[in-house]
């Protein structure tokens, strides 16, 4: 019964195949809960600063300037983000001074009027105005409508920010710097680099099984072919093939792939009808390679620098050529991309960028309404803009996608005279359901088409 030990046989090397596998997820699960507790370690000393942990008290203001709270501190942050940060750091320089020991240059009663209107300061002779607008080749700052009290917040923000420094993850710090360590990234990489060897071993381990069973049973075969003593039910068995004809032959499986076939050409052709007219994912090659990533993302510029309307006007305008000269005066000044808009403010002509969200004409859409009085930020519609080299259409922006926005979205009424008896109304009739766009008529179609 030779058979029945060529099947033992085979039912063994499929045994020590599956014990191989077993093994071999079993050290792969090992080594990445190695990596993990390597990753975490539990010594603060070791990653640095633990999440959770206060940070070390920020220096007190001098003399002059009020130590603000943590609330005054995080005002003074968004302010600065939005109005400063296009032109100055707290510990760099960037268009302007460093602005990291400005309380102890200058007093508040000096700073605030500098920050509203420093072309008056400086037309007024005042000789450190002076010395800064020289300094600085004559680089206009812009006036800035704040208040004293925001105005004080943005100093707390840079008095607490000051001489922060960040020390690249696994370097140690200079000499007489508190040292920084963090063994993840390197933890990550050396169980990355086992486990790639790990998988490679394996698959090298299964191709030589399955190589080896296959010659075995090939071997085994020809052996069996000169016995004379086999039965008819051996041969048979040791003789028979898989016939593939029988699978398209079979009337089922025709019927079947026939079936799939109609219902993709179907699904393909209602959807290619129902895309009319859509340009999700639209990523037009514009006129001057402009990278929102590195300008909203790396340096943090506000969206409102350089769109100005998006608060106030029915429109998001694209930037005029002097916005991007505000900096671009003195950075890069010898980048091609920014000779490109040398050369249009030279021949006075506009840069023709391309726009990409275009609304069809019979839709009235209004920005101000949904950024100044929704509160809605730009990521809402335009995706992680932050993050996009080149921009591109994030959403759908059909009526479908706007219908279903405003049977979601909440109105923030609190405070807000207008919406009281609205509001009260509402929740007589509708009881814990919340007050939405839609509730305010935000559904209607006269509230786009008329």
């Amino acid at each position: 019964m030779d058979s029945i030990r060529l099947r033992s046989l085979s039912r063994l090397f499929l045994a020590l195949l599956l014990f191989f596998v077993s093994f071999g997820s079993a050290v792969a699960q090992g080594a990445a809960t190695a990596a993990g507790e390597v990753g975490s370690s539990k010594n603060p000393s070791e990653v640095g600063v633990t999440p959770g942990t206060v940070a070390a008290a920020a220096p007190a203001a001098a003399a002059g300037a009020t130590t603000a709270d943590p609330a005054a501190i995080a005002a003074g942050d968004a302010l600065f983000k939005g109005n400063c940060a296009q032109c100055h750091a707290v510990n760099d320089v960037v268009v302007g001074p460093a602005l990291g020991g400005i309380t102890k240059r200058r007093p508040m009663s000096w700073i605030i009027p500098w920050i509203k209107n420093s072309s008056k300061l400086v037309a007024s002779g005042d000789d450190y105005a002076v010395k800064i607008y020289n300094q600085y080749q004559k680089q206009q700052m812009p006036s800035f409508q704040l208040s004293d009290a925001e105005i004080t917040s943005i100093v707390a923000y840079i008095t607490s920010e000051e001489g922060k420094t960040t020390v690249p993850t696994g370097i140690a710090a200079g000499a007489g710097a508190t040292t920084v360590v963090d063994g993840t990234d390197a933890a990550n990489g050396e169980a990355s680099s086992s486990m790639n060897i790990l998988l490679i071993v394996l698959v090298v381990v299964l191709i030589v099984l399955v190589v080896t069973l296959v010659i075995i049973a090939n071997i085994m075969k020809d052996v069996l072919r000169g016995r004379k003593d086999l039965d008819g039910r051996d041969v048979e068995q040791m003789e028979q093939r898989f016939d593939f004809s029988k699978i398209y032959k079979s009337t089922a499986v025709r019927g079947i792939v026939g079936a799939v076939f109609v219902l993709a050409v179907l699904y393909e052709t209602i959807q290619g009808a129902m895309g009319v007219g859509l340009t999700q994912g639209y990523q037009p090659t514009q006129p001057i390679a402009f990278s929102h990533k590195l300008h909203a993302g790396e340096n943090q510029i506000n969206c409102a620098y350089c769109h100005t309307s998006v608060y106030k006007a029915k429109s998001a305008n694209i930037p005029s050529p002097n916005i991007c000269m505000n900096c671009h005066s003195q950075i890069k000044t010898e980048s091609p991309e920014i000779k490109k808009i040398y050369r249009a403010i030279e021949r006075k002509q506009p840069i023709q960028w391309v726009r990409v969200h275009n609304l069809p004409d019979l839709a009235y859409f209004n920005h101000s309404q949904h950024t100044q009085v929704g509160g809605l930020e730009c990521q809402t519609c335009h995706g992680p803009i932050q993050n996009m080299e080149v921009v591109y259409q994030y959403s759908a922006l059909t009526m479908g996608w706007c219908i279903n926005c405003h049977r979601e979205t909440p109105l923030n009424t609190k405070g807000n005279g207008y919406y009281d008896n609205l509001v009260k109304l509402h929740d007589t009739k509708n009881g814990a359901v919340p007050f939405t766009v839609s509730s305010n008529g935000g559904t209607e179609c006269s509230k786009c088409h008329y």
